[in-house]
């Protein structure tokens, strides 16, 4: 994996360094210490990994993702906690409070190694039939109704496409998120959720009943009742999951 650390202290890069010296897959090919030379390293290097500290001159770490056109894969490290929740809404791998032991770091990049592998079988699924071990989604931050909500990914029904937004069902709520289905296909399992059609991702576990209605209508039965149609497309997933 191709790394770069930006930070502003050199102490904080100088640890990172000496954390990664062992490790014979990692390769550091750039360090910076403010957001737009990490900007330009990104573009030139395109790492698998960064760690990104937040509190930055020029731009902070949050501000530096949002002009990536794709963002590799991110674990902050900083002195300052309160930005846990919006640094894992940016989809970070993992967050490290300074400082950190080695041992925690090593948990993070072992995370991050488990990550890349995921983004290549995704890419190459013939290259594997079993992703048991995954860093995929399995938790999901909310803001509803003027709280901030941490809702678990097995508790999900499905997931409804709402315009901009996306519609999560609980078995007893409903929540919405400002995210597109294409997000969710990419990040939450594909052992456990399935896009059975452009509208709906449902979780497998939560199928009740697959029903042909006639006229090659099929449609599911979800656990609260609901039923959901299914595409031709979304059929063939279905078969292949449950080996039919």
């Amino acid at each position: 994996m191709k790394v770069i650390i930006i930070d502003d202290e050199p102490l904080a890069r100088n640890l990172i360094k000496e954390y990664l010296e062992d490790q014979a897959d990692i390769t550091i090919v750039s360090e910076c210490g403010d957001g737009f030379e990490g900007i330009k390293q990104i573009q030139q290097y395109q790492p698998d990994l960064i760690f990104l500290d937040i509190n930055m001159p020029k731009i902070n770490g949050f501000e530096m993702l949002e002009v990536l056109d794709e963002s590799p894969l991110v674990i902050f490290t900083t002195a300052y906690d309160e930005y846990a929740i919006k640094a894992f809404e940016s989809n970070a791998v993992d967050y490290l409070l300074k400082p950190f032991s080695k041992d925690r770091f090593l948990m993070a990049l072992k995370k991050c190694i488990a990550a890349e592998k995921i983004k290549h079988f995704l890419s190459n699924p013939e290259a594997s039939t079993s992703i048991d071990h995954h860093p995929f989604s399995e938790r999901i931050v909310i803001k509803h109704n003027g709280n901030i909500l941490i809702l678990q990914t097995n508790d999900i029904l499905f997931i409804e496409s709402y315009d901009d937004y996306v519609k999560l069902h609980t078995m007893n709520q409903i929540y919405v998120k400002k995210k597109t289905m294409s997000f969710y296909e990419k990040h939450l399992n594909p052992v456990k959720f399935i896009r059975i059609h452009r509208s709906y991702i449902v979780n497998i576990k939560s199928i009740s009943e697959l029903k042909n209605s006639g006229s090659d209508t099929v449609y599911l039965v979800m656990e609260n009742g609901t039923k959901l149609s299914v595409s031709r497309a979304g059929y063939a997933k279905l078969r292949n999951a449950w080996n039919f």
